[in-house]
């Protein structure tokens, strides 16, 4: 199996290359699942980054990126194959002559096979990033159908026997820890936890992603967003939100973040009229955000 980095030092670099900013266990985390072809399983808050490190190492490693967006109900017709119900249809009715065993045979072929995104990163000759996102979402029948797939890289397909990885994806499964993941799948993968960046990671990531924000501007931005991360909020701001309160104040053309900016543009950080309220109260005392005039 070839590998897609050569140490954690170019996984950083190519990582930013590709605009990801994150901190060295990040990068080591990515660097051990590609050097021991092992699943990755990262878990953390929403909005800190898991989703978008899977995008990140597609980019880097140029690799098609396949993505098993998680919810209640998911089952394998979603996640794994499900067969061409109308195709069949057509070829048996075009069959009538033929004996059923011989038309039963012919409808179980390949070509009749809808791969979904497992079936699709296993039978996939080229570099793959197998993303299956939000795992803690679907139900534990779920975790039963990947344990195959993380563990031998292969699909059991009964009507044509199984189905192994031509090259094997590199996967990542992200779990905002909403249920507790099966220990099973646990074995499976290795583990990593994201949690909100440092202050200083989050005033770079500002200032690749949103450059035209002054650097005056952009730390108080930081220190705003890292405030309200403290209190007692519904939804705690993300790094995007963040990333889109920069783009905001440049649009506004704000010099400064004087409290009147702050409570106009809450709503691109917070998103519950609750968290507006307790928000508006706090930050009015607390002397930890002192960007505020």
């Amino acid at each position: 199996m070839s590998k897609l980095f050569a140490s954690v030092d170019e996984v950083t670099q190519r990582l930013a290359a590709s605009g990801y900013l994150g901190s060295v266990d990040i990068a080591t985390a990515v660097f051990l699942a590609d050097r021991l072809g092992k699943p990755l399983l990262i878990e953390g808050p929403a909005g800190v980054g898991k989703t978008e490190l899977a995008k990140a190492v597609a980019a880097a490693t140029d690799a098609e990126l396949l993505r098993l967006q998680c919810y209640e109900g998911i089952d394998e017709a979603r996640a794994l194959y499900e067969w061409n119900h109308a195709k069949q249809l057509l070829a048996i009715t075009a069959s009538d002559s033929v004996g059923w065993d011989s038309t039963r045979d012919h409808v179980f072929a390949e070509e009749f096979l809808l791969a979904r995104p497992l079936l699709a990163a296993i039978s996939s000759p080229t570099p793959t990033v197998l993303l299956i996102d939000e795992l803690d979402k679907a139900d534990v029948e779920l975790e039963g159908l990947l344990l195959e797939v993380l563990s031998d890289f292969q699909v059991s397909i009964p009507e044509l026997g199984t189905v192994r990885a031509r090259r094997r994806p590199f996967v990542i499964l992200t779990s905002n820890a909403d249920r507790e993941l099966s220990e099973a799948l646990k074995r499976r993968c290795l583990y990593l936890h994201i949690d909100y960046p440092s202050a200083e990671l989050e005033r770079q990531i500002v200032a690749l992603k949103v450059p035209e924000l002054d650097a005056a501007l952009r730390d108080s931005v930081v220190t705003t967003v890292g405030a309200l991360r403290q209190l007692p909020l519904r939804k705690v701001p993300s790094i995007a939100e963040t990333v889109d309160w920069a783009s905001t104040l440049v649009a506004l053309g704000a010099r400064t973040l004087g409290r009147e900016v702050v409570r106009s543009t809450l709503g691109v950080l917070l998103k519950y009229q609750s968290d507006h309220r307790v928000a508006i109260e706090k930050l009015a005392l607390d002397p930890r955000v002192d960007g505020l005039e």
